[in-house]
């Protein structure tokens, strides 16, 4: 082999290292969380993640369910109630779209659950039926409107419980959602109304890159 020819082999290999290593960074690499953009797309992360009230509510399968204990997915949190005449409704056909939008690595990551501000109508049967309606993967949480009250005051949602005795009562409440990771703290919040498109683009790289 020529001098020439062995210049020539080590320039080509050279340049295939150098485009497989690029290949390999493109293929191996996983969406990275962009705090501006997630901003944007209403995402708050708390400067520290925090406790969450360690009580036990019932899901719509009558089951226990531990609240501090929502580990081993991203949780997404919504206080609403099932006679909801507006945000509830809107709120959680916006969680059915973005589930269906992420890729199921992603959605396998995540679990939206519903925790009833009204828990006097919504039993776990009520509940039940109602999710229906929004497909696969939700979970509702009923229990003691005291429970409820801790928990939502103590992951920063308050809302004002409705009056009983008048029919048809609508109950005060919060939109936003709350982000519990899979270690079963709080880690930050979701603004209400929900921006789908900047999700589906911003949720991948806080699910995958932030533990």
């Amino acid at each position: 082999m020529t001098r020439i020819q062995t210049t020539v082999f080590i320039l080509v290999a050279l340049i295939a290292l150098v485009i497989g290593l690029t290949v390999y960074r493109v293929l191996d690499s996983e969406p990275q969380a962009d705090p501006t953009r997630m901003l944007d797309a209403g995402i708050i992360l708390l400067p520290q993640s925090r406790t969450v009230p360690a009580l036990s509510l019932i899901n719509q399968e009558g089951e226990a369910v531990q609240v501090d204990e929502l580990k081993g997915k991203w949780t997404l949190l919504f206080f609403g109630y099932t006679f909801c005449p507006d945000i509830c409704p809107a709120t959680l056909a916006e969680l059915r779209q973005l589930r269906n939008e992420l890729p199921e690595t992603v959605r396998e990551r995540m679990q939206p659950v519903l925790v009833s501000v009204d828990p006097q109508r919504d039993t776990p049967e009520q509940l039940k039926q109602y999710l229906g309606f929004f497909g696969d993967g939700f979970t509702g949480l009923t229990g003691p409107l005291d429970d409820i009250q801790t928990l939502a005051n103590g992951v920063g949602i308050p809302f004002i419980p409705g009056d009983t005795s008048r029919e048809n009562y609508t109950v005060d409440h919060s939109g936003n959602l709350v982000i519990i990771g899979p270690d079963g703290r709080q880690r930050g919040f979701i603004r209400a109304p929900l921006k789908v498109q900047k999700l589906k683009e911003q949720l991948p790289g806080l699910l995958t890159q932030v533990e």
